[in-house]
């Protein structure tokens, strides 16, 4: 069973029970206090809080995550950056009983997955006195009539139910939110138990013997501060089940592999780049990083997502130059990530992808062009450090790192990963210690930009400008707004702004897009400005925290330019904002005073960004 046939059993399953199956989210999650969603259930936290979902109390999905906590576990059997969580919701609906026996059907009916039951073995909360939570005796009962449909004999006493703390059978948030006790399923690989790991094996050892396959959440708690820094937990006005299963875990399980990294997927993707005379067999980490990465920034890319120093883009550009610098150890080809991108944007196409390959690959391309040329350079520095390390205290000095990443581009993580390989460590907090004091010079020396987020105009420029050319400048700068708002309606949401130039006779603005507009998409675009300005759409402005400018899904182009307080620019009103973004000014009052937008020309700026010229009248 492949793991794309593995998804549909599962969302095949729950549909069967009257689940309705639903969509994945973006990768990037509309509650901006995060990167990236990490679990299945961020999407759906305000209708495991009440709020009715449209679609209904039964739900079922597969949802893209991503994860970069574990980033240099990446190369071991089972640690993945980019992967897929695939769970069942009940919003008030079922509860233990019917979660608890559908899991053990899905599993072990040789209908679906067809797991021999004897390698099932479970968990269950202990109880914690402090949380006013008792032991889970419901899930208990419930697990003994799962087993006694299959003619065992399932119980505390024999080990087939395991009881646990909170620590590995609650789940929570960091913060407050919906929580509650969880039931975790494990699959026996009947590998030997390791020692390392303690004298005697159990459910939960970390020897690997027993691989965790699916965690049923009961969600029947709420924790909220209790006003003297701790939290206090109290029960939900409704019961709500959430379900996580990892996609490429349980596909290992039912392919009867021993790494998440000989699935179907995985296997075909180091097929396609594997280097004969340096194979898999002897590199095996260094191939893993590589396939994981080269995964994780497809998806990435495909949401719009470029590399870069700030936020998200600073995570892509660590996994992309990560997996450049095994690949270059490996002596792989330049283009070595063609053929693997090309695997798994047919592997995912369908489900997920929705931008052409051409983006893709134009943009790690672009990439790797850019850490090409600082690599070799950047290599020998980083060699040297080490043998200066190794003659002393193993420790790379952390203003030395911070020196590397500044010059060369080598980013803390990596040199951390190529650290391990040599031996050593690098000094973590003088590195951060050294950052903070670089961002703090930099912040005092920034001038202030007009606009932004890369407008060449400054504030003081304007002042003295004359005031007929200030008012063409204000209408153009209006106009760029509406001009992102149209391009992302014409050519999809991975547009993004990557720099704009106002003079009082034109706009040049720059944007994410890989291929030449077409003169249909060109018209359109321009038309929907021209209709945007003859709505006579008001131009308001807001004082706000940055935090709060970010979860009201303000545009923001590299946040950390910003100071705590931002002004935020919308176009249009609550039934029709066109555009929602962080600005400097200035701004008309209304789109009308704007005039008769016009694109003269549409051309490439440089690698996966194009540029247009446009004017006023």
């Amino acid at each position: 069973m492949t793991a794309l046939e593995t998804r549909q059993k599962f969302l095949e399953f729950f549909k069967k029970q009257g689940h309705t199956i639903i969509p994945s989210a973006s990768l990037i999650p509309e509650d901006k206090t995060v990167l990236f969603i990490t679990a299945g259930m961020q999407p759906l936290v305000p209708y495991l809080m009440g709020k009715k979902h449209p679609q209904g109390a039964r739900l079922v999905d597969a949802q893209k995550c991503l994860r970069t906590d574990d980033i240099l576990e990446v190369g071991d059997n089972r640690h993945l950056t980019f992967f897929e969580m695939i769970g069942n919701w009940s919003l008030g609906d079922y509860f233990k009983k019917e979660s608890i026996a559908w899991s053990f059907e899905l599993l072990t009916s040789k209908e679906w997955f067809g797991i021999d039951p004897q390698k099932i073995y479970v968990t269950v909360f202990e109880g914690d006195a402090t949380l006013g939570a008792p032991q889970d005796d419901e899930s208990i009962q419930c697990w003994k009539e799962a087993f006694a449909t299959a003619g065992m004999d399932a119980s505390v006493e024999n080990g087939r139910i395991a009881m646990y703390p909170k620590k590995k059978n609650w789940w929570e948030l960091p913060g407050e939110g919906p929580c509650g006790p969880d039931t975790e399923i494990f699959y026996d690989t009947g590998k030997a138990h390791d020692t390392v790991f303690g004298d005697t094996c159990h459910v939960n050892c970390d020897c690997g013997r027993y691989v965790e396959i699916w965690n049923n959440v009961f969600m029947e708690y709420e924790k909220k501060e209790d006003g003297s820094g701790g939290y206090a937990y109290a029960p939900l006005a409704h019961k709500n089940v959430d379900t996580g299963m990892g996609l490429e875990r349980i596909a290992m399980v039912l392919q009867g592999k021993e790494t998440v990294f000989e699935i179907d997927i995985f296997s075909a993707i180091i097929a396609s780049f594997e280097n004969k005379d340096t194979p898999y067999t002897q590199e095996a980490r260094r191939y893993r990083i590589i396939a994981d990465h080269l995964r994780a920034a497809v998806f990435l890319i495909s949401e719009g997502i470029l590399p870069s120093n700030a936020e998200r883009g600073y995570i892509l550009r660590n996994l992309v130059r990560r997996a450049i610098t095994h690949a270059k150890i490996l002596k792989l080809p330049d283009d070595f990530y063609c053929a693997p991108i090309e695997i798994i944007y047919r592997y995912y196409k369908e489900q997920y992808l929705h931008v052409p390959i051409e983006y893709i690959i134009t943009a790690f391309a672009a990439e790797y062009s850019l850490f090409d040329k600082a690599f070799e350079r950047g290599m020998k520095k980083f060699y040297t450090l080490v043998e200066s390390a190794l003659k002393t205290t193993k420790i790379i000095q952390g203003s030395d790192a911070f020196n590397l990443q500044q010059t060369d581009g080598f980013r803390l993580e990596l040199m951390m990963d190529l650290a391990t390989d040599a031996g050593i460590t690098i000094d973590e907090k003088g590195f951060w210690e050294e950052y903070k004091k670089h961002q703090e010079v930099s912040r005092a020396g920034a001038e202030k930009k007009f606009g932004g987020h890369g407008m060449t105009l400054q504030t003081g420029e304007l002042k003295a400008a004359d005031d007929i050319e200030l008012a063409t400048v204000t209408r153009l700068h209006t106009a760029t707004h509406l001009l992102q708002a149209a391009l992302r309606e014409v050519l999809g949401d991975h547009v993004r702004q990557r720099g704009s130039d106002i003079t009082a006779e034109r706009l040049r603005f720059d944007f994410i897009h890989t291929q030449k507009m077409t003169d249909e998409e060109k018209k359109r675009v321009e038309d929907i400005v021209n209709h945007h300005i003859t709505e006579a759409l008001p131009v308001t402005n807001k004082e706000m925290a940055i935090d709060d400018a970010e979860k009201s899904g303000a545009l923001m182009f590299n946040k950390e330019k910003y100071g705590n307080t931002v002004q935020v620019y919308s176009i249009g009103n609550k039934e029709n904002t066109v555009s929602h973004e962080l600005c400097g000014g200035p701004h008309v009052v209304n789109t009308k005073e704007i005039g008769k937008f016009r694109i003269i020309k549409e051309e490439a700026s440089s690698a996966g960004v194009r540029r247009i010229r446009a004017t006023i009248k």
